[in-house]
């Protein structure tokens, strides 16, 4: 589709969501929080699928080498963007269908709000230490039982991350219905 074909198409829905008195401001704030919720739930889904099951083939020095560098990799502006523009986006989807009767929209909404800030939670308080205590056991060459702190670290990781995965995919979910409600 070319800008121009893009451009038509956005005017024509934003011109038929005014004709049927939908807020089209609300519609593409739902759209946001849907797609920097999808950017977060594939990120979760890239790791349980590839990213892990590839490094599981590794050695325990590695693992930990790549681990430590990744961790380091993903603390950036593009990630952090999507990671808590989902929580900004969709609990601005929820203030703006505040008593405007959205009925079902809102309640998809306040579910994948609810099931987003699920796997931050999981995040902050199961992923994220667990990359921290990784990190801490220090350069991989120079620790004594690489294999020790790579079981202490890897099935916890992955449990924890697939229950992020989960609950970020059945918060997109929400949103699409959500927006499918409208």
């Amino acid at each position: 589709m070319t800008p121009n074909e893009q451009m038509a198409a956005f005017t024509a829905y934003a011109a038929s969501a005014s004709r049927a008195g939908r807020s089209t401001g609300t519609d593409l704030v739902l759209i946001a929080a849907l797609v920097t919720c999808g950017l977060v739930a594939g990120t979760y889904y890239a790791y349980a699928c590839s990213v892990m099951l590839g490094l599981g083939r590794t050695g325990d020095r590695t693992f930990i080498e790549v681990m430590q560098k990744i961790n380091a990799a993903i603390q950036n502006p593009v990630f952090f963007l999507a990671f808590f523009g989902a929580l900004v986006f969709a609990g601005l989807a929820v203030w703006l269908q505040r008593g405007s009767g959205a009925g079902g929209a809102l309640g998809w909404t306040i579910a994948a709000l609810v099931l987003y800030s699920v796997s931050l939670l999981i995040t902050m308080a199961a992923n994220i230490p667990l990359n921290n205590r990784l990190d801490a056991a220090g350069d991989p060459a120079a620790i004594a039982d690489p294999a020790a702190v790579r079981e202490q670290f890897e099935r916890a990781w992955i449990a924890w991350n697939i229950a992020r995965a989960l609950a970020a995919t059945a918060a997109v979910a929400c949103l699409g219905q959500a927006l499918r409600s409208r």
